[in-house]
């Protein structure tokens, strides 16, 4: 199987008897930016581990977007996992962010293994506990900060994301992933622009840093 390294440095722990099943089991996929990979209420076939990429994890609600968190290189989707000790229906949407690459395990054999291979279940320990931090943050910044913090907020979080500077997106993409309109966005970013924490260009925004734009 392709991608050796990344199997060893995340299954390695598990044994050469783990990964003589996950030759035999898994796949590698390649996925394009904009590909829905799965919405709510769609059976969950596969438990991914990103390679590479981003993948956004979301619900709708009259069209709006609330984002749960993003998977990130190394990163598995919990929502997914927990779905298969239920009724392996997802309850949410995931889209590739950008284009992507992803080792899938059926959920069917996932469920096998954890009882095969008890030692599995650290990997999903681990990502829980990362994930609710994530969440509780999420709620924390819904609660307390006012949208100018959230939008820049999230700009920053795209950046870091895709590694961009500027970072193409647009007024109405930021207002559906914070669930307001794309007029209010508008206001929020010349704000902020005003304040001097970022600047608008035909490139995208760019987030201001150190004293200069990156």
């Amino acid at each position: 199987m392709a991608n050796d390294q990344f199997i060893f440095q995340k299954f390695g722990f598990l044994g050469s008897g783990f990964s003589a099943e996950l030759e035999k089991h898994a796949v590698i996929i390649n996925i394009k930016a904009r590909t829905e990979i799965i919405r709510e209420g769609q059976k969950n076939k596969y438990v991914p581990f990103l390679i590479k990429g981003s993948i956004k994890v979301f619900t709708l609600n009259d069209g709006r977007e609330l984002i749960y968190y993003y998977i990130k290189p190394n990163d598995s989707c919990l929502m997914t996992f927990s779905s298969i000790f239920t009724d392996y229906v997802s309850r949410v949407f995931a889209v590739a962010e950008e284009d992507s690459e992803a080792l899938l395990i059926p959920v069917s054999v996932m469920h096998g293994w954890l009882i095969q291979f008890p030692e599995i279940n650290k990997l999903f320990y681990h990502e829980y506990d990362r994930r609710f931090s994530e969440v509780m943050n999420m709620v924390n910044e819904a609660v307390f900060h006012k949208l100018d913090k959230r939008v820049l907020n999230y700009i920053k979080q795209q950046i870091i994301l895709t590694g961009n500077n500027p970072i193409k997106i647009t007024h109405r993409e930021i207002a559906n992933n914070l669930g307001t309109s794309r007029e209010v966005v508008s206001r929020v970013l010349k704000k902020i622009e005003s304040d001097g924490e970022i600047q608008q260009t035909k490139e995208g925004i760019k987030l201001f840093v150190n004293g200069d734009f990156r």
